[in-house]
């Protein structure tokens, strides 16, 4: 059964487009509709494409519609524009992170969370979205790797010596493996 196809692009026009689009999904649309308008039908087009024949009548009601704006991924374009990472909050988030935090340590996800919150007068942005932010403004969280113990000097050997906690020594208990290897036992046998 033959499907009738509108005439927004000729059947040389939509095999031009077939050819030449780059977008898959919209060259497998190209190529669905210009056999459609060659007089295939909608189960041979199905066939051949690995499509579903519905999905076939659903692409040929939309393309007879809205014409060729209607083939391709649509799906591109459909979110929200940024509410939080904004290009402006990005900028005067990038200015911020010259300066260390207020505690004075180093920059992390959640600290940059709320001070995007404070910013935007929200009482909390996820952490996570301070961590998305740093990556936006492709900022690198880099803390140099401790050096070699020996290459220490002697007041950082000092501030280790006090910031550090000493194992404890525990005594070691004999289990009894350990006591039958080590010497004779007796026993007692009833009898």
């Amino acid at each position: 059964m033959a499907v009738t196809v509108a005439d927004h692009l000729s059947v040389s026009e939509l095999e031009a487009c077939y050819r030449s689009s780059s977008e898959t999904v919209a060259k497998s649309h190209y190529h669905a509709i210009w056999l459609l308008a060659k007089g295939r039908g909608i189960r041979e087009v199905a066939e051949v494409l690995g499509f579903a024949p519905r999905w076939v009548e659903l692409l040929v009601a939309r393309y007879n519609v809205d014409g060729p704006g209607s083939l391709g991924d649509l799906r591109r374009g459909n979110g929200r524009p940024a509410r939080i990472l904004t290009d402006e909050v990005l900028m005067a988030l990038a200015d911020r992170l010259r300066e260390p935090p207020d505690d004075g340590s180093l920059w992390t996800g959640p600290k940059v969370a709320s001070w995007i919150a404070a910013r935007l007068g929200l009482t909390k942005v996820h952490p996570q979205r301070g961590w998305d932010a740093l990556k936006r403004i492709e900022w690198s969280i880099q803390v140099p790797r401790p050096r070699h113990p020996r290459a220490a000097g002697a007041d950082e050997h000092e501030t280790l010596k006090k910031t550090s906690t000493r194992r404890s020594m525990k005594r070691v208990t004999a289990t009894p493996a350990s006591r039958s290897r080590s010497g004779p036992q007796t026993s007692t046998a009833s009898g």
